[in-house]
């Protein structure tokens, strides 16, 4: 069986992490939907994608069974929204939206109407991680920053915080603790940290805008074990005598950081009939609204 599946928004993050994923696929006919015609030409040939749209509206009536959300945060609400309305299985990129009007009522549309929803966390589905999540150690400590990116605080922690806040959450499932420190220079958040604990866990997410290095590392140790992993390539098991795996040479990129096995959740469930609920993700939502709250932001 075939899907017919829409892809709205073709700009970064869908021409380096989706399309690599979903054009090869031969059980996919893609539908590509954005308002920018030499975008759309452009990938519609690199992609050899027939079905070609500026709206929206044009490509549901020509009927889905899936669409993947790539469009400007912004855009999501309406986007999502009428998605939803028409029964269309949607996956869209973090967040789901940047408010909490917002994503509070598409989650409520997606459970109301029995729709898929699923937000793009990649990180609970990159291997390296899943790896580390299965350790089941007892602290984790996560660093996400950037050299130098003081921002609005709303823009911080809904387009980039986020995947931090997620992936403690996945590696401390029962914590029911938070703490919030952080430091806004000018109106910018210049860094943020995240403390949370519980059932027998505690985990720590770092953000520093002005670090002088852009970096992700992610450490989880415990029961005399440590495991450290840098920008989800190197994975290095600290003990007596360090050992380092490397990524290796043929191992996507896609396939490192995620996307893949995300994309393959998706549409296994779309094609399976089960439908994803958006009910966890919104609780990553919640604690960025709270993490904005306490910063005073």
């Amino acid at each position: 069986m075939t899907l017919r599946v829409a892809m709205i928004g073709l700009g970064d993050i869908a021409r380096k992490a989706y399309l690599p994923v979903l054009g090869p696929r031969p059980d996919l006919e893609l539908v590509l939907v954005t308002r920018d015609a030499a975008t759309l030409a452009e990938l519609g040939a690199a992609w050899r994608v027939e079905r070609l749209h500026a709206e929206l509206d044009a490509a549901l009536a020509e009927g889905l069974d899936a669409a993947f959300v790539h469009a400007a945060t912004a855009a999501h609400p309406a986007l999502v929204r009428r998605l939803l309305e028409a029964g269309v299985p949607t996956l869209v990129d973090k967040p789901i939206a940047d408010n909490a009007a917002d994503y509070e009522a598409l989650v409520d549309l997606a459970e109301a109407r029995g729709v898929s929803l699923m937000a793009g966390f990649n990180r609970r589905h990159a291997p390296v991680y899943r790896d580390a999540a299965a350790l089941n150690l007892p602290l984790a400590v996560m660093q996400k920053n950037r050299a130098d990116q003081a921002d609005d605080p709303r823009r911080v922690v809904f387009d980039d915080f986020i995947h931090v806040v997620d992936t403690l959450r996945f590696l401390a499932p029962d914590a029911d603790q938070a703490r919030v420190q952080g430091r806004l220079v000018g109106g910018l958040l210049e860094h943020v940290v995240l403390s949370l604990s519980g059932g027998g866990r505690d985990a720590l997410g770092i953000m520093n805008r002005v670090s002088g290095a852009n970096e992700e590392t992610l450490e989880v140790s415990g029961r005399g074990a440590k495991r450290r992993i840098v920008d989800m390539a190197q994975v290095i098991d600290q003990a007596a005598e360090d050992r380092l795996t490397r990524r290796g040479d043929w191992a996507s990129v896609a396939r490192q950081r995620g996307f893949e096995d995300l994309c393959a959740a998706f549409l296994d469930a779309v094609r399976d009939g089960r439908r994803l609920s958006a009910l966890d993700a919104l609780q990553t939502h919640r604690l960025c609204e709270r993490i904005l709250a306490d910063l005073g932001a």
